[in-house]
Protein backbone atom coordinates (compact mmCIF):
# COMPACT_ATOMS: atom_id res chain seq x y z
CA UNK A 1 0.00 0.00 0.00
CA UNK A 2 1.96 3.14 -0.92
CA UNK A 3 1.86 6.34 1.09
CA UNK A 4 -0.14 8.99 -0.18
CA UNK A 5 0.46 12.98 1.22
CA UNK A 6 -2.90 13.28 2.08
CA UNK A 7 -2.64 10.81 4.63
CA UNK A 8 -0.44 13.23 6.62
CA UNK A 9 -2.40 14.95 9.65
CA UNK A 10 -1.06 18.08 11.94
CA UNK A 11 0.05 15.90 14.87
CA UNK A 12 3.34 16.29 15.72
CA UNK A 13 6.27 13.58 16.08
CA UNK A 14 5.76 13.33 20.31
CA UNK A 15 1.59 12.92 19.53
CA UNK A 16 2.81 10.24 17.25
CA UNK A 17 5.01 8.54 19.68
CA UNK A 18 2.60 8.55 22.63
CA UNK A 19 -0.36 7.54 20.19
CA UNK A 20 1.93 4.21 19.26
CA UNK A 21 2.74 3.59 22.68
CA UNK A 22 -0.64 3.43 23.24
CA UNK A 23 -1.73 0.65 20.60
CA UNK A 24 1.39 -1.73 21.87
CA UNK A 25 0.31 -1.61 25.50
CA UNK A 26 -3.45 -2.04 24.55
CA UNK A 27 -1.98 -5.04 21.81
CA UNK A 28 -0.08 -6.54 24.51
CA UNK A 29 -2.89 -6.44 27.70
CA UNK A 30 -5.03 -8.33 24.83
CA UNK A 31 -2.95 -10.62 23.83
CA UNK A 32 -2.18 -11.93 27.81
CA UNK A 33 -6.07 -11.91 28.67
CA UNK A 34 -6.49 -13.73 25.12
CA UNK A 35 -3.91 -16.51 26.43
CA UNK A 36 -5.73 -16.65 30.07
CA UNK A 37 -9.11 -17.15 28.65
CA UNK A 38 -7.69 -20.07 25.94
CA UNK A 39 -9.56 -23.15 26.30
CA UNK A 40 -8.41 -26.85 25.22
CA UNK A 41 -11.93 -27.15 24.46
CA UNK A 42 -13.43 -26.41 21.41
CA UNK A 43 -16.93 -26.56 19.43
CA UNK A 44 -17.33 -28.11 15.99
CA UNK A 45 -20.52 -25.72 14.59
CA UNK A 46 -21.51 -25.71 10.72
CA UNK A 47 -21.02 -22.19 9.61
CA UNK A 48 -23.70 -20.29 7.52
CA UNK A 49 -22.39 -19.63 4.43
CA UNK A 50 -22.96 -15.95 3.91
CA UNK A 51 -22.26 -13.61 0.35
CA UNK A 52 -20.24 -10.63 1.54
CA UNK A 53 -19.40 -7.74 -0.82
CA UNK A 54 -16.11 -7.20 0.32
CA UNK A 55 -14.76 -5.18 -3.08
CA UNK A 56 -17.77 -2.76 -1.88
CA UNK A 57 -16.95 -2.63 1.75
CA UNK A 58 -13.60 -2.17 0.65
CA UNK A 59 -14.46 0.99 -1.81
CA UNK A 60 -16.36 2.60 0.96
CA UNK A 61 -13.88 2.62 3.46
CA UNK A 62 -11.62 4.38 1.35
CA UNK A 63 -14.15 6.71 0.58
CA UNK A 64 -14.77 7.32 3.89
CA UNK A 65 -11.33 8.06 5.19
CA UNK A 66 -8.31 7.03 3.05
CA UNK A 67 -9.04 8.66 -0.73
CA UNK A 68 -8.06 12.23 -1.81
CA UNK A 69 -10.99 14.06 -0.49
CA UNK A 70 -12.46 11.29 2.37
CA UNK A 71 -16.12 11.81 3.53
CA UNK A 72 -14.59 12.07 7.54
CA UNK A 73 -12.37 14.78 7.96
CA UNK A 74 -8.84 14.18 10.12
CA UNK A 75 -10.28 15.33 13.02
CA UNK A 76 -13.08 11.85 12.64
CA UNK A 77 -10.61 9.68 11.90
CA UNK A 78 -8.42 10.60 14.96
CA UNK A 79 -11.79 10.08 16.96
CA UNK A 80 -12.47 6.86 15.61
CA UNK A 81 -9.41 5.05 15.30
CA UNK A 82 -7.84 6.86 18.34
CA UNK A 83 -5.06 7.67 16.32
CA UNK A 84 -3.96 10.10 13.36
CA UNK A 85 -4.05 8.44 9.46
CA UNK A 86 -0.36 8.69 9.29
CA UNK A 87 0.08 6.24 12.16
CA UNK A 88 -2.64 4.00 10.81
CA UNK A 89 -1.04 3.63 7.43
CA UNK A 90 2.47 3.90 8.74
CA UNK A 91 1.42 0.24 11.15
CA UNK A 92 -0.72 -1.13 8.59
CA UNK A 93 2.57 -1.14 5.88
CA UNK A 94 4.81 -2.29 8.59
CA UNK A 95 2.08 -5.42 9.02
CA UNK A 96 1.57 -6.14 5.40
CA UNK A 97 5.48 -6.38 5.07
CA UNK A 98 5.90 -8.80 7.89
CA UNK A 99 2.80 -10.51 7.87
CA UNK A 100 1.33 -12.38 4.74
CA UNK A 101 -1.92 -12.33 6.60
CA UNK A 102 -2.41 -8.74 6.12
CA UNK A 103 -1.98 -8.40 2.02
CA UNK A 104 -4.99 -9.49 -0.13
CA UNK A 105 -5.22 -12.79 -1.58
CA UNK A 106 -8.12 -15.19 -2.71
CA UNK A 107 -9.79 -17.47 -0.68
CA UNK A 108 -10.23 -21.33 -0.88
CA UNK A 109 -13.44 -20.16 -3.37
CA UNK A 110 -10.79 -18.14 -5.10
CA UNK A 111 -12.57 -15.18 -4.32
CA UNK A 112 -10.69 -11.96 -3.35
CA UNK A 113 -9.83 -11.65 0.37
CA UNK A 114 -9.93 -8.56 2.25
CA UNK A 115 -7.87 -5.48 1.82
CA UNK A 116 -4.74 -4.69 4.58
CA UNK A 117 -7.01 -1.77 5.46
CA UNK A 118 -9.91 -3.62 6.02
CA UNK A 119 -8.40 -5.97 8.25
CA UNK A 120 -6.46 -3.10 10.17
CA UNK A 121 -9.62 -1.11 10.47
CA UNK A 122 -11.38 -4.40 12.24
CA UNK A 123 -8.84 -4.54 14.87
CA UNK A 124 -8.38 -0.95 15.41
CA UNK A 125 -11.87 0.17 15.58
CA UNK A 126 -12.21 -3.29 18.04
CA UNK A 127 -9.41 -1.59 20.16
CA UNK A 128 -11.03 1.80 20.08
CA UNK A 129 -14.46 0.57 21.27
CA UNK A 130 -14.46 -2.66 22.72
CA UNK A 131 -17.23 -4.19 20.48
CA UNK A 132 -18.19 -7.51 20.00
CA UNK A 133 -16.67 -9.08 16.80
CA UNK A 134 -19.49 -8.83 14.18
CA UNK A 135 -20.33 -5.22 15.10
CA UNK A 136 -18.68 -3.84 11.77
CA UNK A 137 -20.22 -6.72 9.61
CA UNK A 138 -22.74 -4.41 7.76
CA UNK A 139 -19.64 -2.03 7.01
CA UNK A 140 -16.89 -4.11 6.45
CA UNK A 141 -18.41 -7.26 5.12
CA UNK A 142 -16.36 -8.98 7.50
CA UNK A 143 -17.34 -12.08 9.61
CA UNK A 144 -17.26 -12.61 13.92
CA UNK A 145 -14.09 -15.64 13.01
CA UNK A 146 -12.48 -13.04 10.66
CA UNK A 147 -12.49 -10.41 13.11
CA UNK A 148 -10.99 -11.96 15.86
CA UNK A 149 -8.54 -13.41 13.89
CA UNK A 150 -7.98 -9.93 12.47
CA UNK A 151 -7.79 -8.50 16.01
CA UNK A 152 -5.45 -11.79 17.47
CA UNK A 153 -3.02 -11.54 14.81
CA UNK A 154 -2.70 -7.43 14.92
CA UNK A 155 -1.95 -7.89 18.55
CA UNK A 156 0.96 -10.52 17.79
CA UNK A 157 2.71 -8.47 15.10
CA UNK A 158 2.08 -5.00 16.82
CA UNK A 159 3.85 -6.26 19.98
CA UNK A 160 6.82 -8.07 17.91
CA UNK A 161 7.32 -4.98 15.66
CA UNK A 162 7.18 -1.87 18.25
CA UNK A 163 7.87 -3.42 21.59
CA UNK A 164 11.38 -2.99 21.85
CA UNK A 165 10.69 0.81 20.73
CA UNK A 166 7.87 1.86 22.94
CA UNK A 167 7.67 -0.64 25.83
CA UNK A 168 11.41 -0.01 26.46
CA UNK A 169 12.70 2.23 29.79
CA UNK A 170 13.53 6.02 28.16
CA UNK A 171 16.86 7.32 27.73
CA UNK A 172 17.68 10.45 28.07
CA UNK A 173 16.58 11.38 24.37
CA UNK A 174 13.37 10.67 25.25
CA UNK A 175 12.57 12.15 28.36
CA UNK A 176 13.60 15.46 26.94
CA UNK A 177 11.03 14.89 24.27
CA UNK A 178 8.41 13.90 26.95
CA UNK A 179 9.48 17.32 28.88
CA UNK A 180 8.98 19.31 26.01
CA UNK A 181 5.45 17.53 24.81
CA UNK A 182 3.72 17.53 27.99
CA UNK A 183 4.77 21.55 28.68
CA UNK A 184 3.64 22.70 25.38
CA UNK A 185 0.40 20.40 26.07
CA UNK A 186 -0.50 20.88 29.75
CA UNK A 187 2.02 23.92 30.62
CA UNK A 188 3.74 21.75 33.27
CA UNK A 189 7.52 21.85 32.90
CA UNK A 190 9.57 18.56 33.66
CA UNK A 191 6.27 16.35 33.38
CA UNK A 192 6.95 13.12 32.40
CA UNK A 193 3.37 11.37 31.91
CA UNK A 194 -0.19 11.75 33.54
CA UNK A 195 -3.39 9.68 34.15
CA UNK A 196 -6.52 11.56 32.86
CA UNK A 197 -10.10 11.54 33.85
CA UNK A 198 -9.75 9.31 37.17
CA UNK A 199 -13.16 10.23 39.33
CA UNK A 200 -13.02 10.65 42.89
CA UNK A 201 -15.90 10.97 44.98
CA UNK A 202 -16.61 14.34 46.94
CA UNK A 203 -17.95 13.17 50.13
CA UNK A 204 -18.03 16.90 51.52
CA UNK A 205 -19.23 18.43 48.12
CA UNK A 206 -21.76 21.41 48.70
CA UNK A 207 -25.59 20.66 48.71
CA UNK A 208 -26.04 23.74 45.72
CA UNK A 209 -23.43 21.85 43.82
CA UNK A 210 -24.48 18.29 43.72
CA UNK A 211 -26.03 18.30 40.39
CA UNK A 212 -22.87 19.95 38.86
CA UNK A 213 -20.88 17.71 39.85
CA UNK A 214 -22.48 14.46 39.63
CA UNK A 215 -22.57 12.00 36.52
CA UNK A 216 -25.22 9.52 35.87
CA UNK A 217 -22.95 6.37 35.90
CA UNK A 218 -21.47 7.45 39.57
CA UNK A 219 -24.29 8.42 40.86
CA UNK A 220 -22.77 10.67 43.62
CA UNK A 221 -20.64 13.79 43.09
CA UNK A 222 -16.80 13.32 41.82
CA UNK A 223 -13.99 15.06 40.59
CA UNK A 224 -11.56 14.33 37.82
CA UNK A 225 -8.13 14.19 39.11
CA UNK A 226 -5.31 14.51 36.62
CA UNK A 227 -2.14 12.62 38.02
CA UNK A 228 1.18 14.06 37.05
CA UNK A 229 4.59 13.14 37.89
CA UNK A 230 7.14 15.32 37.94
CA UNK A 231 10.79 15.08 38.37
CA UNK A 232 11.28 18.06 40.72
CA UNK A 233 8.65 16.89 43.52
CA UNK A 234 6.54 13.72 44.40
CA UNK A 235 3.99 13.06 42.34
CA UNK A 236 0.61 15.53 43.16
CA UNK A 237 -3.29 15.15 42.00
CA UNK A 238 -4.93 18.39 40.10
CA UNK A 239 -8.36 18.63 40.27
CA UNK A 240 -9.06 19.31 36.07
CA UNK A 241 -13.11 19.81 36.83
CA UNK A 242 -16.31 17.08 37.50
CA UNK A 243 -18.10 16.00 34.80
Amino acid sequence: MASNPWWSSGYSDEEEMIFANTVVKAAQILMEEEEENDSSESVITRRIRVNRDREGAHEKLVNDYFWDAPHYNADIFRRRFRMSRRLFTQIADDLAGVDPFFTQHPDARNYEGFTTLQKCTAAIRHLAYGTVFDALDEYLQMSARTTRECLYRFCHNVVKLYSKKYLRKPNVYDVQQLYQAHEARHGFPGMLGSIDCMHWAWHNCPTAWRGQYTRGDHGHPTLILEAVAFTQRPQCAIPIGGL
